[in-house]
C-alpha cells in the first residue's frame, strides 16, 4: 500500500476509518518508523539538487531550523547555525532573556539530580523576562550578519513584534503547544494573526498544528509558515500528560494538503515546517517526502558541542507552574554543529551530515528540488527498521541499547 503527498482535501475527507467501539471511529495515522521512501525511476547527482527553502523574503541554503529551546539555542549557537546556512530560533520566553548571564543557570540545570529537575526549572523560569535583553540577544546574532528567528508565546506576540523587528530579527515565530486561528477566552484578548502579519515586514510563523482544517484557517490569516507537531519532541511529554498528538507523517501530510488548498484559493504558498520527532537523517527525509518545506530540529542539535545545554535538553513547556509538559534528558555531546549539519559524518547512525543525507535521498528519489521531493512515493512499511538487521539487533542487545 502506498500514498503520494500532498493529499487533496477530498482524499483527506474520504480516509478510511476503523471502529474503536460503538461510539467512536478513528483514522489510522503514521509515524516515521512506519513508512519508507520509494526510489525514483531517474536518479540525480546529490551535488546537483537544490535543497534550499524560502520563507517570505528569507532564503536559507539549509532547510533546517534549530528549535527555540534553551538547551539548544543561545547567541553563540545561533551565529554558528546561520553561518552554516540554516537558522536558529531564539526563545524569547526562555533563560536567554531572563538572565543577563545565563551561564551559571544552564550549569545548574545540567548538574541537578533528576528527582529535583522539574522543581528547579519551575523556579528558574519564574524570573521575569527583561525586554532589554530581547533586543540585545537579537542584535548580538545580527552583528555576525546571519539570519535569526525568535519565538514568543501568543500572549506577548503583539507587544514584542515591533521590538524584534527593530532589533533585526528575520522571522517571528508565535508558538504554543496547540495554536488555532480561533481561540475562546473570557480572561484575555485573542491574538489577531491578521493584524500581526499586516503590521510586520518580516515573515510570521505560527504553530503548532496537526490537522487540515485548523492549518487552513491559520494559513488564511496571512502567516508565512506553519509548524507541524504536537508532542513528538524527545524532551516533550505533552502526549503523555494530555493524551494529545498526531504522528508526524500523517500530521505533515494533512497540513501539506491545507497548504495546497490555500495556494489554489489565494495564490499564497505557506511553508510547512515539521517540528520535532526526527531522530535521524532518514526521518528528516521522510518529513519532506510527506509534504514539509522545512524542518525544525531540537534534540539532535542539543547533542552538539555548540549547544547551550551542556549535553542536556529540556522541553519548552517544562516550566509550566501547574502542569509541566517536558522533561530534561541527557543527550551527550556527539559532535560539532558543523559535523551534524554538513559532515563529514564520523558515525553511521544517521545523526551526522543531515544535509548530505537529505540531498542523497533526493538524488536517489529523482527529486531536483524539495518540491519535487514532496511528490516522492511513500510505502507503509513497519518492517523497514528491522528487516534483515539480525546482526545489528544482536549487537545492540549486547551493548544494552
Amino acid at each position: 500500500m502506498s500514498v503520494r503527498a500532498p493529499l487533496k482535501a477530498s482524499a483527506f475527507e474520504a480516509s478510511e476509518t476503523f471502529e474503536l467501539g460503538r461510539f467512536k471511529r478513528a483514522r489510522r495515522a503514521y509515524g516515521f518508523d512506519e513508512v519508507a521512501l520509494v526510489p525514483g525511476r531517474v536518479t540525480i547527482n546529490p551535488e546537483e539538487v537544490d535543497s534550499s527553502v524560502e520563507l517570505g523574503s528569507l532564503r536559507l541554503a539549509v532547510p533546517i531550523l534549530a528549535a527555540a529551546m534553551d538547551g539548544v539555542v543561545d547567541v553563540r549557537f545561533a551565529v554558528e547555525m546561520g553561518r552554516l546556512g540554516g537558522m536558529a530560533v531564539l526563545n524569547l520566553d526562555g533563560l536567554q532573556t531572563r538572565y543577563a548571564d545565563p551561564t551559571s543557570v544552564l550549569q545548574e540545570i545540567a548538574e541537578a539530580p533528576r528527582e529535583h529537575i522539574n522543581a528547579l526549572l519551575q523556579k528558574l523560569y519564574q524570573a521575569p523576562v527583561r525586554e532589554q535583553l530581547i533586543g540585545e540577544r537579537i542584535m548580538a546574532v545580527k552583528r555576525a550578519r546571519v539570519p535569526v528567528g525568535v519565538s514568543t508565546v501568543p500572549a506577548h506576540a503583539s507587544r514584542r513584534a515591533g521590538l524584534v523587528a527593530e532589533a533585526g530579527a528575520d522571522c517571528l515565530v508565535v508558538q504554543g503547544t496547540v495554536l488555532t486561528a480561533r481561540h475562546i477566552s473570557r480572561s484575555y484578548e485573542q491574538l489577531s494573526f491578521e493584524k500581526l502579519c499586516a503590521g510586520l515586514s518580516i515573515p510570521v510563523v505560527a504553530g503548532n498544528c496537526v490537522d487540515y482544517e485548523t492549518a487552513l484557517e491559520l494559513m488564511q490569516t496571512g502567516i508565512s509558515g506553519i509548524l507541524v507537531g504536537v508532542g513528538p519532541g524527545a524532551a516533550c511529554t505533552t502526549r503523555g500528560v494530555l493524551g494529545v498528538g498526531v504522528p508526524q507523517v500523517t500530521a505533515t501530510s494533512d497540513v501539506a494538503a491545507a497548504r495546497e488548498t490555500c495556494l489554489r484559493e489565494t495564490g499564497r504558498r505557506v511553508q510547512v515546517i515539521t517540528d520535532g520527532g526526527m531522530r535521524v537523517a532518514g526521518d528528516i527525509a521522510k518529513a519532506f517526502a510527506a509534504g514539509a518545506d522545512a524542518v525544525m530540529v531540537g534534540s539532535i542539535f542539543a547533542g552538539t558541542t555548540d549547544a547551550a545545554g551542556g549535553g542536556y535538553h529540556w522541553g519548552m513547556a517544562t516550566p509550566d507552574p501547574n502542569l509541566p509538559r517536558g522533561t530534561r534528558i541527557k543527550v551527550g555531546r556527539r559532535g560539532t554543529l558543523r559535523e551534524v549539519l554538513l559532515g563529514p559524518a564520523r558515525v553511521d547512525d544517521g545523526t551526522q551530515n543531515l544535509v548530505g543525507a537529505l540531498r542523497s535521498a533526493m538524488g536517489v528519489c529523482g527529486a531536483a528540488t524539495l518540491r519535487d521531493f514532496q511528490q516522492t512515493e511513500l510505502v507503509i512499511a513497519p518492517a523497514i527498521q528491522n528487516e534483515g538487521k539480525l546482526f545489528q539487533q544482536a549487537q545492540q542487545v549486547g551493548m544494552g541499547t
